[in-house]
């Protein structure tokens, strides 16, 4: 069976053959892009190093590329780009926030995002919660060395909790879904309401909530969403969660409250500078982030890889979308 965005696309008629370059190409992703590549007429580059200003001439002869979201994509690499012939670019995410698209704007290259399935974030969200408010990190520490004595600090029941979520798009939304089935009492929080969830202030949602999770897209509006200031803000035993991006969290006002007792804990899939940290093995390296440090020391803290959308259904998305978006983009080129 074929991916509903290439079917649909296959159905409007013969696809041009079209060159792609691939960049920063995981093995996993490199197999998908192979077996939809032919489908759509697309000759591929794949290329499983990240965009650089000294490898961008691999793209010389194809007008698009597709790119990774684990590496910075720095302008001297979008500049090179632009000279090797490039006019648009496909992120294999839905955010930016790794790249500049206002400079890849001004030396004429196009940034576009892919959509991909929101229940693969939205079940890891709320595994997440679950976990934290029933200490998942101590009990299974314990019995990993054979200690099955009950934890000293007993578990919460979701539905005895207000939950507020921060950004009620796609993913948000997915979330809100979910909770409706625990029956807790849950507030959003959204510049642009979109649901028909109870929408309230941000500093009302942080006094109110005793979970609070993270689903807004990292702008510089968004950066340090949760300031000191927020933090302090937070109910005593309140707990944070976040799978959307590191930044949206200040990291050190975080951890210094999670040391002081303030909070009740919290679980981050996304980390300020887990860039060059998450996706490789650390396992006999030294750690350079003294934070990410402090939150692992922490029992109340739950740290994972920046991998909520892992997920076959999503990494699928995430190839097609990308394809599908160089290919839609070259069609309006040829016909405007």
């Amino acid at each position: 069976m074929k991916p509903a965005r290439t079917a649909e696309l296959l159905s409007s008629g013969p696809v041009p053959t079209t060159g792609i370059t691939i960049f920063g190409c995981a093995p996993d992703e490199a197999v998908l892009f192979e077996e939809l590549a032919p489908l759509l007429g697309v000759e591929l580059t794949l290329n499983p190093t990240p965009v650089t200003a000294e490898n961008a001439g691999l793209a010389v002869g194809n007008r698009c590329v597709s790119v990774d979201h684990k590496n910075r994509i720095s302008n001297s690499a979008l500049l090179a780009l632009s000279r090797a012939g490039v006019t648009y670019l496909s992120t294999r995410s839905i955010g930016y926030n790794h790249l500049d698209v206002r400079y890849a704007e001004s030396v004429g290259i196009t940034v576009g995002n892919v959509a991909y399935s929101p229940d693969s974030v939205a079940d890891y969200t709320l595994m997440l919660m679950l976990m934290a408010v029933r200490n998942a990190k101590t009990v299974l520490r314990r019995a990993d060395v054979h200690d099955y004595r009950l934890s000293d600090v007993r578990g919460r029941d979701l539905r005895d909790l207000t939950v507020g979520v921060v950004g009620t798009g796609r993913i948000g939304a997915a979330v809100l879904d979910r909770l409706r089935g625990f029956g807790c009492p849950v507030v959003a929080f959204d510049k642009q309401p979109k649901t028909s969830a109870d929408y309230v202030r941000l500093d009302e949602l942080l006094q109110r909530s005793d979970i609070v999770t993270l689903h807004t897209p990292l702008t510089p509006d968004t950066h340090h969403l949760l300031d000191e200031r927020r933090i302090a803000q937070l109910r005593p035993g309140a707990f944070v969660v976040n799978t959307g991006r590191g930044g949206l969290v200040d990291t050190k006002a975080l951890v210094e409250a999670l040391e002081r007792g303030d909070l009740g804990g919290a679980a981050l899939d996304v980390l300020e500078g887990e860039e060059g940290i998450f996706y490789a093995d650390h396992s006999n390296k030294p750690i350079s982030s003294g934070l990410l440090l402090r939150l692992q020391a922490l029992p109340n803290v739950l740290i994972s890889p920046h991998t909520a959308y892992y997920t076959d259904r999503a990494l699928r998305d995430m190839v097609e979308n990308s394809l599908v978006n160089c290919l839609n983009f070259e069609s309006r080129t040829q016909h405007g």
